[in-house]
């Protein structure tokens, strides 16, 4: 059998692991599985990443990656600023509905990561990457519709993204069709009355 370098291995078992516990959850993801999942023997998963947390960090990684990419290809090149924030939401809501089970995955690896050490760093990486590809979105899409923005760009991001997250985890745990349309319809635009000054902030105590 020929041999196979550790770079090129290294891609494939991210994809058997996203495939195995995508399926199967991320309890069932142990480094005998994945191997089992790719064919390979478990050795190599070991030699390849060193450990099972070094390669969910991976494995987290690239689902960053592929939300990141996915957040870029959804914004359209034209239209006005409510219209992109429209697009851009219908179309992440679209892949949620394809690919539920990767999203779902997504939200096991991150509390997987909070209850582990050394994977506290490459969990807060997940959001900084989001919330920074959303925050570039955000202000090239106003300086291109010449929107002024009431809030900073990262604020709107945040805002969005966590109301995002909050109708995603809604989806899993409770499937309304017709309640998601509207509860995503309002956020856009509670989003966008947030960007240009419509809604505004209330002082929260916080202490």
């Amino acid at each position: 059998m020929a041999h196979v370098s550790a770079a090129e291995r290294r891609p494939q078992l991210i994809k058997a692991a996203i495939d195995l516990m995508a399926r199967e959850g991320v309890a069932a993801g142990s480094t005998r599985a994945i191997a089992a999942e790719l064919g390979v023997a478990q050795a190599t998963v070991h030699y390849t990443f060193g450990t099972k947390e070094d390669l969910y960090r991976a494995v987290l990684k690239q689902l960053t990656d592929d939300l990141v990419a996915q957040v870029e290809r959804a914004a359209p090149r034209d239209g006005g600023f409510a219209e992109t924030i429209a697009a851009l939401a219908a179309a992440l809501w679209r892949t949620v509905r394809e690919e539920p089970a990767n999203y779902q995955l997504l939200s096991e690896l991150s509390m997987f990561a909070l209850r582990t050490p050394r994977m506290h760093e490459v969990h807060g990486g997940h959001y900084r990457d989001v919330i920074e590809a959303t925050t570039q979105l955000l202000t090239r899409t106003a300086e291109r519709t010449g929107q002024h923005l009431a809030q900073p760009a990262e604020t709107v991001a945040r805002f969005f993204l966590a109301g995002f997250d909050g109708l995603t985890i809604q989806r899993f745990a409770w499937n309304d069709e017709g309640s998601e349309a509207a509860c995503l319809q309002a956020l856009v635009s509670s989003a966008v009355a947030l960007a240009d000054g419509r809604l505004t902030l209330m002082t929260v105590p916080v202490d």
